[in-house]
């Protein structure tokens, strides 16, 4: 499993957290998000899964991966 934290920008409450992490279970992977620190610690295997698909389907939903 690979572990990354991304730094995340305009996440302001619950919501917010429920759809990255909704984004990023879509993607492949399993996200945990911190608000105060606007980062997003990422896990996922790379067979199953890529950064970049990961980082896309945060924008996606609205939100700047920095």
């Amino acid at each position: 499993m690979t572990q990354v934290k991304l730094n995340v920008e305009g996440m302001s409450c619950n919501h917010c957290v429920n759809a990255v992490e909704k984004a990023v279970k879509n993607a492949g992977g399993n996200a945990k998000v911190d608000l105060a620190s606007k980062t997003v610690e990422v896990e996922f295997d790379e067979n199953k899964a890529t950064l970049k698909a990961i980082k896309d389907a945060i924008e996606d939903q609205g939100y700047d991966v920095v």
